[in-house]
């Protein structure tokens, strides 16, 4: 039997493919036209390619990501519009190139992010385009530009991102399941997760990562931002956990911390980009993100709960005239400090981290310092807004003891069902990125709940939500209510974990610290 008539259809497939990636990336991508035969010739290298045939590609005739993108010009598509077709025309090569017998299945991740690295502009040429809408139309013009670039060339995945399970519930709380991140229930395992062996690049985020092979980096591409007269680059996060959720790194892989110079470099982040927010874990084990051996901070575009708090109290400081103290009306112990002055902003926050960091109660199980180091340390976050500058600080301390080995201030063990990681700093503002375990597990529950039955053994941890939701419940199995029910019991469980984390449980207790500090209340 003659299989070379077959094998011409196959191989005719993945030049099809290939020349609707190469006219996408010229309408989304600006690939010049001047490089389209090299990158074609780079992609062809790629699967042991020696001959070609042009075909006629219509990418809107040829390729349908589920929306209306074939009655849209190239300007008018949307950011998730984009995500979503990249995303179909790489999974279409990956089938194709696998049919053909040029790849195995298998390597499907290496070679979208091979072949989408083709296609992206170089690092110089990003930077300069950046820098060309920014002088022109302003940092958020060129941030969105930046995005949507990113997504277009399948380093964000946003289409991934739109499947993940998300709700606003009644305290507040913006409840998610990440389904792509992994869950490190074991905090030492979530710091290895995070380490690279062999030295290079030094870690995850480090600079060399931008095309690196090695971690499937061929498409990340950064911009290169001055930040307290330091050098600092900005990327967007891949599997982000929020509206163009990114990191903005220090180019010296310098461990991370927190001083006046981090209050400094916040503000002037958000001079640029005044429509993001940009803030800092805490910079200790147990409380704070899982790469801590390099400084970097987190942002992006969306108003997380905790920065819409309202004040329980306000305050004033004489040295500080233009200047509002106020104490959040919120489960975890946060203050924050406004005004449109930034001299102000920096010699009020320090003054408050540094009286954090060496504030002593034992009896409440805060202890500044021990023969393990430091422990007490505060995690910034700052916008802007009409009032100025809003530089929000969450006191932090990760002291454990023999009742709570994970951390006195980290979730408790009755919640560890639903959460064991540590709570970062974009939980701590109330979105809750939980594990991807929980679609199938409280489903399992859910089930249960509707037909009357008993909690699955296999899940026996869940014991605590289980009780309370047979308790909210109250007989009723109708499966919309039950639905409803579980969410409002993450929701609830969530801000208990948020409750764990304060370290002054009783609110009078910020405010004597404030008073101490000088405030007086207004």
């Amino acid at each position: 039997m003659d299989t070379a008539p077959n094998q011409q259809v196959l191989l005719a497939k993945v030049y099809r493919d290939i020349d609707a990636l190469l006219a996408f990336a010229k309408q989304h991508l600006e690939l010049p036209a001047k490089d389209e035969i090299l990158v074609r010739n780079q992609i062809f290298a790629l699967f042991g390619l020696d001959s070609y045939q042009a075909l006629d590609v219509n990418l809107a005739t040829e390729n349908s990501c589920g929306c209306d993108c074939a009655e849209k010009s190239a300007t008018q598509l949307e950011s998730a519009e984009v995500s979503a077709q990249i995303a179909l025309l790489v999974q279409q090569l990956r089938e194709d190139i696998v049919a053909a017998g040029l790849s195995a299945p298998e390597d499907g991740p290496a070679v979208a992010d091979t072949v989408t690295g083709f296609l992206t502009l170089r690092p110089a040429q990003i930077q300069a385009r950046f820098m060309q809408i920014l002088e022109a139309e302003g940092g958020m013009v060129a941030a969105k530009w930046f995005f949507r670039y990113c997504q277009a060339n399948f380093y964000v995945r946003s289409h991934q991102l739109a499947e993940n399970p998300r709700f606003t519930a009644d305290n507040g709380l913006i409840i998610t399941i990440n389904l792509a991140k992994p869950e490190f229930r074991d905090m030492k395992k979530a710091a290895a997760g995070n380490s690279v062996a062999g030295g290079y690049p030094k870690c995850t985020i480090c600079p060399d990562n931008e095309g690196f092979a090695g971690r499937d980096k061929r498409n990340l591409r950064t911009i290169d931002i001055t930040l307290d007269g330091q050098e600092w680059f900005w990327q967007y996060s891949p599997y982000g956990y929020f509206d163009q959720h990114g990191i903005c790194v220090n180019y010296e892989h310098t461990p991370m911390h927190i001083d006046r110079g981090t209050f400094a470099r916040l503000m002037d982040f958000v001079d640029v980009f005044p429509g993001y927010f940009l803030g800092s874990n805490a910079a200790l084990p147990r409380i704070g993100g899982s790469v801590l051996a390099h400084d970097h901070y987190q942002g992006g575009g969306e108003v997380l709960p905790m920065l819409q708090a309202a004040a329980w109290q306000t305050y004033k400081h004489a040295e500080f005239p233009q200047a509002v103290v106020e104490i959040l009306d919120w489960p975890g112990t946060a203050v924050r400090v406004v005004s449109p002055d930034r001299e102000e902003i920096l010699e009020l926050s320090d003054r408050i981290r540094i009286a954090w960091e060496a504030y002593n109660a034992p009896e409440i199980d805060i202890v500044p310092v021990s023969e393990e180091g430091k422990h007490s340390v505060v995690s910034p976050t700052v916008i802007r807004t009409t009032r100025g500058y809003e530089m929000s600080l969450i006191f932090r301390n990760n002291m454990v003891s023999q009742k709570y080995p994970q951390g006195i201030f980290h979730a408790h063990p009755e919640f560890h069902a639903i959460k064991q990681e540590s709570i970062g700093l974009i939980e701590a503002q109330g979105l809750f990125i939980l594990p991807g375990r929980l679609v199938d597990e409280l489903g399992k529950i859910e089930a249960a709940l509707v037909a009357g039955a008993d909690l699955p053994a296999e899940l026996a941890e869940f014991q605590l939500v289980w009780d309370e939701l047979v308790e909210a419940l109250d007989g009723q199995r109708e499966p919309a209510v039950v639905a409803e029910a579980i969410k409002a019991e993450l929701a609830s469980v969530c801000f208990r974990i948020l409750e764990n984390t304060a370290v002054f449980k009783d609110r009078s207790l910020t405010d004597k610290f404030l008073l101490d500090l000088g405030c007086v209340r207004n």
